[in-house]
């Protein structure tokens, strides 16, 4: 998914030089919130020692920001690799253009079952979703 926007002005000068501006795309970031109203993403963002949530805070204020050069996307969802420690992860996706959904995290060490888990968590988010839509839909109301 690219998540990649913003935009660009060019304004010409009295004097003839072009000066840009440049609009950054910023995103929403929420946590994906399951039915019980547990959130994974904060299950495993308080067993973070101080300086590795102060880390993970930041790397989340970035994407807000609309800095998304640290996220390599596939199967649909978004890692951020937070650079320090065992190799941090932050797993994500995006719901529409300006959100973004924080689905948990992790470390390199257990990369491919935070990956799986993951995915298993979007899959769902937006099963529920689309049950959502259809039941307002066949309710008479518009989401």
């Amino acid at each position: 998914m690219d998540l990649t926007g913003g935009s660009i002005q060019k304004i010409y000068g009295i004097n003839g030089n072009e000066y840009v501006t440049i609009n950054a795309m910023s995103y929403s970031v929420r946590e994906l919130l399951l039915p019980d109203g547990r959130s994974p993403f904060a299950e495993w963002f308080v067993t973070l020692d101080p300086m590795t949530a102060a880390k993970v805070r930041v790397a989340v204020a970035r994407m807000e920001q609309g800095n998304l050069s640290n996220v390599e996307w596939f199967r649909g969802i978004g890692e951020y690799k937070v650079d320090w420690g065992p190799g941090y992860r932050i797993y994500l996706a995006g719901d529409g253009l300006r959100v973004i959904i924080l689905l948990g995290g992790g470390s390199k060490k257990k990369q491919q079952k935070d990956i799986d888990e993951a995915v298993a968590l979007w899959d769902d988010y937006r099963r529920r979703k689309a049950q959502t839509r259809k039941g307002e839909q066949s309710n008479g109301t518009d989401p």
